[in-house]
């Protein structure tokens, strides 16, 4: 009588890597990522584990040589191409450490392409530990299956973005604003942005209309800030992004 598998099946570690990536490639993994494999999940030679570098796909590769600090893999053949990300910014005015560092890793998940924090007049976070939010990102990456890593730019003025958006903006407007659905077109790069806690004062709306963006509404109810950043993504992703 055959055994009965395992369920759910178990699946390959997944680490993310900033050696480019190829085939017969030698990666030497130290650190944490070591640790991590020799030690928390007892990995010697011979065991695979997936790899991806943000740019090249992702890889499978196996353990040549194991000790309890270091690690050397061999890339043993590409899993998956590289993915086309949906061409989208989020733009948001940074909230407090733990709803910021949900944000990022949401809209990492969700396959936002760059994150772009924003300094409104109501901002009331205006310093940001960038190497905190890239380690988020990178972890939400590794377990969600993206293999390309969301940009995370520098923090800029409200009024620096509108002088030179990188898309056509779609702002959550409070006073009301068109479905989301219906202010994108499937393919078409976007930049949405969100208001800080209290929202934007009457003469940045000004400014945000005159600067030729659109007004979204987010439905009926008072969101935080973090929640309708994550709520416009998901609306994003629905009607012109990957979830198509």
């Amino acid at each position: 009588m055959p055994a009965t598998p395992a369920w759910p099946p178990r699946a390959l570690p997944r680490l993310f890597v900033e050696q480019p990536l190829a085939d017969g490639a030698a990666v030497l993994l130290e650190g944490k990522p070591a640790h991590y494999l020799a030690n928390v999940l007892r990995l010697g030679e011979g065991a695979e584990v997936l790899l991806f570098d943000g740019a090249s796909g992702e890889w499978r590769a196996a353990i040549r040589g194991a000790t309890k600090k270091r690690l050397v893999l061999e890339v043993v053949e590409r899993t998956r191409e590289a993915e086309v990300l949906p061409p989208l910014t989020l733009a948001f005015a940074p909230v407090k450490r733990a709803p910021l560092e949900w944000l990022v890793e949401k809209a990492t998940e969700l396959g936002v392409a760059r994150l772009q924090p924003v300094v409104t007049q109501r901002t009331v976070v205006e310093r940001m530990n960038p190497a905190r939010l890239a380690l988020i990102a990178v972890e939400a990456a590794e377990q969600c299956g993206r293999t390309r890593l969301p940009e995370i730019a520098e923090s800029m003025p409200l009024a620096k973005l509108l002088s030179d958006p990188p898309a056509p903006i779609l702002f959550a407007d409070e006073t009301g604003g068109r479905p989301l659905g219906e202010a994108v077109t499937p393919g078409a790069a976007a930049c949405i942005l969100i208001g800080p806690e209290g929202g934007f004062t009457p003469d940045e709306r000004d400014a945000i209309l005159a600067a030729g963006a659109s007004g979204i509404g987010l439905g009926p109810r008072i969101l935080r800030a973090e929640t309708a950043a994550l709520a416009a993504v998901s609306l994003y992703m629905a009607s012109a992004g990957d979830w198509r």
